[in-house]
């Protein structure tokens, strides 16, 4: 069993920064892929910022490139997301996701979400 617990998030104006922050337990093969996904009211999840399935660099949304860096603690078992220049449309719940990676090529399989952390970003 993997518990994934979220911190960080809150409200801060626009062109602030904020820091999430990530803590996993359990076996470390479930929590190889790991990443933060946003979900918005009344719009889809999406994945903000993962590490790639081999982790040997990370992905994120064309939305905040650029101003957000995703980083992880393998020792710690721990995943940051520093979000800077925030803008009103990263309101949202963030979540922080992990799972085991598959397949050839590898693929990640987010099986594990914390219970969200809520970034609300004012004008």
């Amino acid at each position: 069993q993997v518990q994934l617990v979220e911190s960080g998030g809150g409200s801060v104006q626009a062109g602030g920064s904020l820091r999430l922050s990530c803590a996993a337990s359990g076996a470390s093969g479930y929590t190889y892929c790991m990443g933060w996904f946003r979900q918005a009211p009344g719009k889809e999840r999406e994945a903000v910022a993962v590490f790639n399935a081999v982790r040997t660099s990370a992905d994120y949304a064309d939305s905040v490139k650029g101003r957000f860096t995703i980083s992880r603690d393998n020792a710690k078992n721990t995943l940051s997301l520093q979000m800077n220049s925030l803008k009103p449309e990263d309101t949202a719940m963030y979540y922080c996701a992990a799972g085991p990676a598959y397949g050839y090529p590898r693929k990640c399989e987010y099986t594990y979400w914390g219970q969200g952390t809520q970034v609300t970003v004012s004008s």
